[in-house]
């Protein structure tokens, strides 16, 4: 099963990628679970957005999450092996989901396989898939495109206001979630994904003043620069999530500027109310250097 054709995307269905995005970019996605009282549910497959996030407000139940199978990473890295493609495995953060250990056992029982995995350790896995996708149109081997996502992966920011800090809590995988728990009073938590922990930034009264701390945070951390790419994500709460798009136009000129509702999976966890921001720079992550082959 050694690989010589181009290496092919999997990714998983956090990413948030639509029906036209997954055949456009030519990647396969497994579905995570959401389950809701007894009932489960394949992200992407058997539910829409649309329904969960009314089944949430409606029924009050607390939703809660599972990974792949084993067996799901197994039959379609085979497949796509038995094919001649080395893989590069994309995947939702190992805080938040047990996946990339699936994805690792899965390779662990194809030893012929060439398969690269990346633990995301954001929730900007999406930002991830074209840029992934593009090396891979342009014949990145295997080994060099892992460094070229990983570097990515490593530059990228994520932040965001949480309405809730209830749903990480109960996930029991973010400590700082409980710690905070029963301390806001109203107050808006601002945290940020980075180097797999999720960290305290700040704390906002207000939906506008936590935009206008992300806007600063985003010019802090440009250094006077406009990221080339950004995405606004938010968690049923569109009208947040509007403002600071309308913000980041304002105060930026970027290549692309994308508005997304997150689906159920990352919803589990983040909560209704989150909006939040995914911003990265080419120049940060594609320096004129060497890169192993």
């Amino acid at each position: 099963m050694t690989g010589t054709g181009k290496v092919k995307i999997v990714t998983d269905s956090t990413a948030s990628l639509s029906a036209e995005e997954i055949a456009r970019y030519d990647v396969r996605v497994v579905p995570l679970k959401v389950i809701l009282g007894t009932e489960v549910f394949n992200e992407g497959v058997d539910i829409t957005n649309e329904e969960f996030y009314c089944r949430l407000s409606r029924d009050g139940v607390m939703p809660t999450t599972s990974q792949p199978s084993v067996g799901d990473f197994t039959r379609l890295y085979r497949e796509l092996a038995e094919e001649g493609h080395p893989i590069l495995s994309l995947h939702i953060s190992s805080l938040l989901s047990g996946t990339v250990n699936s994805a690792r056992a899965a390779r662990q029982k194809l030893p012929q396989a060439q398969i690269e995995i990346v633990d995301c350790l954001t929730v900007a896995l999406r930002m991830l898939i074209a840029p992934a996708v593009r090396a891979a149109e342009d014949g990145q081997r295997l080994p060099h495109l892992k460094y070229s996502i990983e570097r990515l992966n490593s530059c990228m920011n994520a932040f965001g206001a949480f309405g809730t800090l209830e749903y990480l809590a109960r996930g029991g995988r973010i400590g700082v979630a409980k710690a905070l728990l029963g301390t806001l009073l109203r107050i808006k938590p601002i945290l940020a994904f980075e180097g797999g922990e999720l960290k305290v930034l700040s704390r906002a009264r207000t939906s506008a003043k936590a935009i206008e701390y992300i806007i600063e945070l985003m010019k802090l951390r440009q250094g006077g620069r406009s990221p080339d790419h950004v995405g606004v994500v938010h968690t049923a709460n569109m009208e947040s999530a509007l403002l600071l798009k309308k913000e980041v136009e304002a105060c930026f000129s970027c290549a692309d500027l994308e508005l997304l509702e997150l689906g159920p999976v990352l919803a589990s966890h983040l909560g209704p109310g989150f909006f939040g921001i995914g911003f990265y720079s080419d120049e940060d992550w594609q320096p004129e250097q060497a890169r192993p082959e």
